[in-house]
């Protein structure tokens, strides 16, 4: 029987063998669930309420919800716990995270475990694009839980001030330029007050760049997880246009954007879009 304990997934759900991390006792499995918080909101009080519907939807389940932190203090105690033999049976950990997982030996295919035509049009429904960075070699390793994407916010009425259509978002680089030179603004000494877009550059960075590469037409790795391809011109050329948004066009803070903050500095109308 393969000793690996527990599945990992992208910000996607991550289940286990049914073998040492899993309690029975009376009939009843006991599954404890290893999540992270990375955002705001009463993230633990929606889990909880999500694992209490699951077992009065399933009486002979126990879900143990155990909050782990952040994503990075989720894998590293997910990663010590499966070496101490106590696996979570479940976790949500990063997509990211997924090869660590195989080469540690602490994750299982989802699809060892599906079965039946019903489990075959259930692993079948969810969106392919959120299932491709949790699969590999041919095999399902997390599943869709809470996956996010990047999105343009922009605000509105700093839109109508600028003279931008406020229901008009920019659709292409060059525009996101010529609309972000607008939406900047600088007091009498030169010093600005507001952003004309403003993209965070630490936290999750690999994850916002993907959004400049993949516009570019370039993939940052390929989907065996053995090589990266930082080279490629498209990921040239998005690093490039991210650059010379602070640098050349001066429409974008200079360093480091913190993620945490950026949403603060668009609530704060510190930042347009």
């Amino acid at each position: 029987m393969d000793r690996r304990e527990f599945l990992g997934g992208t910000a996607a759900l991550s289940g286990a063998t049914a073998l040492p991390g899993i309690a029975r006792a009376q009939s009843t499995t006991e599954l404890s669930f290893f999540y992270p918080v990375a955002v705001g909101g009463p993230i633990t009080k929606l889990i909880d309420a999500y694992a209490a519907g699951f077992e009065k939807d399933n009486p002979s389940v126990k879900l143990k919800p155990i909050y782990a932190g952040t994503y990075q203090e989720t894998i590293v105690k997910a990663l010590t716990a499966h070496k101490s033999g106590t696996p979570p049976v479940l976790s949500v950990l990063l997509s990211t995270d997924m090869f660590t997982l195989i080469d540690e030996e602490a994750i299982v295919p989802f699809d060892d475990f599906i079965k039946t035509e019903e489990d075959k049009k259930w692993l079948a429904g969810f969106y392919p694009g959120f299932m491709e960075n949790s699969q590999t070699g041919g095999k399902t390793w997390g599943i869709p839980f809470q996956r996010s994407t990047v999105v343009l916010y922009w605000n509105k009425d700093l839109f109508k001030e600028a003279g931008l259509d406020p229901e008009k978002p920019p659709k292409t680089w060059a525009e996101q330029v010529e609309f972000a030179q607008k939406l900047t603004k600088r007091d009498a000494s030169g010093n600005v007050t507001q952003w004309g877009i403003q993209i965070p550059s630490s936290g999750f960075p690999y994850w916002l760049f993907q959004g400049l590469t993949t516009q570019a037409g370039a993939i940052l790795a390929n989907s065996a997880g053995d090589k990266t391809d930082y080279a490629n011109p498209g990921v040239v050329e998005a690093l490039r246009y991210w650059v010379d948004l602070a640098q050349k066009h001066k429409v974008h803070p200079p360093g480091i954007v913190e993620w945490g903050t950026t949403p603060r500095d668009f609530f704060e109308k510190k930042v347009a879009t």
